[in-house]
């Protein structure tokens, strides 16, 4: 998660402080619209690379993936820190269904 948090770091510095050439700065400049774009077409691309069985090309599509909607939850005003709850409460969601499975089989 250390390269997810410096990667949001640097997406909100951008958000903040506009840097001359900065892809980042461009995405946020043309708007949501532009940024959901880009997560569409990051996603087509790692579907494509997935079916494809490349395992460069899945890891590449989604880095680019991921980056994007870091952006977007920037742009929207999201910290990944609220995404890591919500995957944390999910996974003892699922611990515990798998609890009470295993009780059910044993019974």
């Amino acid at each position: 998660m250390d390269s997810i948090n410096k990667l949001e770091k640097i997406i909100n510095e951008r958000k903040k402080i506009k840097s001359e050439g900065s892809y980042t700065c461009y995405l946020f400049e043309k708007g949501l619209d532009k940024i959901l774009k880009k997560c569409g077409e990051e996603c087509s691309e790692m579907i494509i690379a997935a079916k494809n069985g490349l395992k460069e090309e899945i890891v590449l599509e989604t880095s680019d993936l991921i980056y994007h909607i870091m952006v977007m939850l920037a742009q929207m005003g999201i910290s990944f820190s609220e995404i890591d709850k919500e995957l944390e409460f999910r996974a003892k969601k699922q611990m515990n269904l798998k609890e009470i499975k295993n009780t059910d089989l044993n019974s």
